[in-house]
């Protein structure tokens, strides 16, 4: 009797649930079909809007493929200060970050291949705490800095962050000097780096390694700057233009080299790393 079966579902044969297929464009609100949409590495279609990668997905774009090898996984942050507010303890906080993201700390640093060209990698995921810049963060991008250094690799650190990791004090701010130390180191070795700024890159990264780079290059309509909108205004008692501070306003008034959509980003790496090693470009 086979119509007491109709409209019944077999188990595991429930359709897709409607968010599994669709998602919407946090700039524009545009309904997007979620594979079209990560096939175009999370570019909205309508609007243009860049929104952000994982660490991980980012190294996936960037290097060729089964390429990469990441270096000083096990690093981790550390709680000198044993922070603790209203919200609870920061060693809590960075356990949650770690389980949320499956990474140990706000960076991934590793060597790889782009285009069949070495390179060493940094790229910073602003999942983990807004990308914030903690000890184990320096740590990594030090390391990096100096494999890269040693080996003669070019550099590329790509920047996601809300700026200096407070909860850990002036040890997260020594962060600042120790990168850009290192860096002054590669600078002269003749080994070029080149800092990928993406959105946001605030606060004390903006203000150290992120615009430290041979070149200084921006995806399109990403947050560049050091203080907030609000505080600046505050502070000048001015209004400020829409634009401010996005990439290519940056870019503007000279604060950065190149504004580059993120489909073009592997192909314009490729083509600037033989520039500057002084080797045959396509």
């Amino acid at each position: 009797m086979g119509w007491f079966s109709w409209g019944k579902k077999e188990k595991n044969q429930e359709a897709p649930a409607k968010e599994d297929l669709w998602t919407q464009c946090t700039a524009c609100k545009a309904m997007l079909f979620k594979e079209e949409w990560h096939k175009k590495w999370k570019v909205c279609p309508v609007c243009g809007f860049h929104d952000k990668l994982a660490a991980r997905e980012r190294i996936n774009l960037l290097v060729d493929p089964k390429s990469f090898y990441e270096f000083d996984a096990r690093i981790t942050i550390s709680d000198p200060l044993k922070f603790t507010d209203d919200k609870g303890s920061y060693a809590e906080k960075a356990q949650q970050a770690c389980d949320k993201t499956g990474l140990r700390e706000a960076v991934v640093t590793g060597r790889g291949k782009l285009h069949g060209l070495r390179i060493v990698l940094a790229v910073m995921d602003f999942n983990f705490m807004g990308g914030s810049l903690g000890s184990g963060t320096g740590e990594k991008i030090f390391r990096a800095t100096e494999f890269a250094r040693k080996k003669r690799m070019p550099l590329i650190i790509a920047s996601a962050s809300g700026g200096a990791r407070m909860h850990e004090g002036i040890v997260s701010l020594m962060q600042m000097a120790k990168t850009s130390a290192a860096l002054a180191r590669l600078h002269e070795a003749g080994i070029p780096f080149i800092s990928l700024l993406t959105n946001p890159t605030t606060g004390g990264v903006s203000a150290s390694y992120a615009m430290l780079g041979d070149l200084n290059i921006a995806e399109p309509g990403a947050l560049v700057g050091f203080a907030g909108r609000r505080v600046i205004e505050q502070t000048i008692k001015q209004k400020l233009p829409d634009e401010f501070q996005t990439a290519e306003y940056v870019r503007e008034h000279g604060f950065i080299d190149l504004v580059i959509p993120r489909k073009d980003l592997r192909d314009t790496l490729h083509k600037l790393i033989q520039y500057s090693m002084n080797t045959k470009v396509d």
